[in-house]
């Protein structure tokens, strides 16, 4: 027998005893170390168990399947993609490139002087081809801007994406000519606060935006009507947790002026009034019946209206409080 033969043989060999070794191995972990029971698969809790004497064998395994459930081919077909998800927030819904910043290679090394120019050149294409048209720029210009003033009102994400969709609907309908791209996007991110529950108003939005008041107001009015959103009237209440939370008060007083709020609907205190000067009424009412000390020029600064309004206005909210409790 040749020297290469005897080689051929020991290393079949080899493999056949690796083959056995697995197989053993495989049929080890198939059955429980402790009992010899059947070992069961559990994905909901991501553990593996024994069906006799529930030892847990395996534990925090990973899934690596889909964070999405499909119950059909076609509904599979849709939800299956690459990449992250699509977003009204970009004026590409998120489908194109984006070069970074960084002049560092996938290494982490910087690049060269020549390196450099060249990307530059390539994000400044890149920036020309992601925008088409006019429109395209239009829409760009005006998601950022809903995007900075969101950021500066401590909006949720939900609230920049009912926005999006709201200024995408104004400049599908032709409703831009005549007036600012600002206007139209503060107007939007208004409606969409009002919307979501988490409103804003008119003097905070005021603050971030880069139109006056009356531009705004006039903008917001046309929107609404044109598009028939369903925006309905702000509730007082929805106020109270944010300014409790940047005076400083205890969960005591954002529940007592909560009842304020509640004993006051359908009164006339409440018709026709402020719902910012209301809300901040009622949360210095709540502080004096707590012994909490707070000031009406605090709660003024938070709430950003005038003091003679919170003195007015929290009179109101203790006589019907107090009317209440002696019928």
């Amino acid at each position: 027998m040749s020297e290469s033969q005897r080689t051929d043989g020991r290393e079949r060999t080899r493999e056949r005893t690796n083959e056995t070794e697995s197989e053993r191995t495989e049929a080890e972990t198939e059955v429980c170390p402790e009992c010899g029971g059947n070992l069961v698969n559990d994905a909901e809790h991501g553990e593996t168990v024994c069906q006799e004497c529930g030892l847990v064998v395996e534990e925090n395994e990973i899934d690596p399947g889909p964070e999405w459930r499909a119950f059909d081919s076609r509904e599979q077909d849709q939800k299956s993609r690459v990449g992250a998800p699509t977003t009204k927030m970009m004026h590409d819904k998120g489908l194109s490139t984006n070069i970074g910043w960084q002049n560092k290679d996938a290494y982490g090394n910087s690049l060269s002087s020549r390196q450099r120019e060249k990307m530059q050149r390539l994000r400044t294409w890149n920036e020309r081809f992601r925008t088409r048209d006019s429109k395209e720029r239009n829409l760009k210009q005006a998601l950022g801007e809903i995007d900075r003033m969101a950021s500066a009102l401590g909006l949720p994400e939900n609230v920049r994406e009912t926005a999006s969709v709201i200024y995408r609907r104004a400049l599908e309908e032709d409703l831009l000519p005549g007036r600012s791209i600002e206007g139209v996007a503060t107007a939007s991110l208004y409606a969409a606060a009002r919307q979501a529950g988490t409103p804003r108003s008119l003097d905070e939005v005021n603050h971030v935006s880069r139109v006056d008041r009356m531009e705004l107001t006039r903008t917001y009015r046309y929107i609404v009507q044109e598009l028939n959103l369903e925006v309905k009237p702000a509730n007082p209440k929805s106020y109270v947790p944010r300014f409790v939370s940047e005076l400083g008060l205890s969960e005591e007083v954002e529940r007592r002026a909560r009842e304020l709020l509640e004993s006051a609907e359908g009164t006339e205190v409440i018709s026709g009034k402020s719902p910012v000067g209301l809300a901040a009424a009622a949360i210095y009412a709540a502080s004096l019946l707590t012994n909490e000390k707070v000031t009406q020029n605090q709660v003024s600064e938070v709430a950003d209206i005038s003091e003679v309004t919170i003195r007015n206005r929290y009179h109101e909210l203790l006589d019907v409080e107090t009317d209440a409790v002696a019928q």
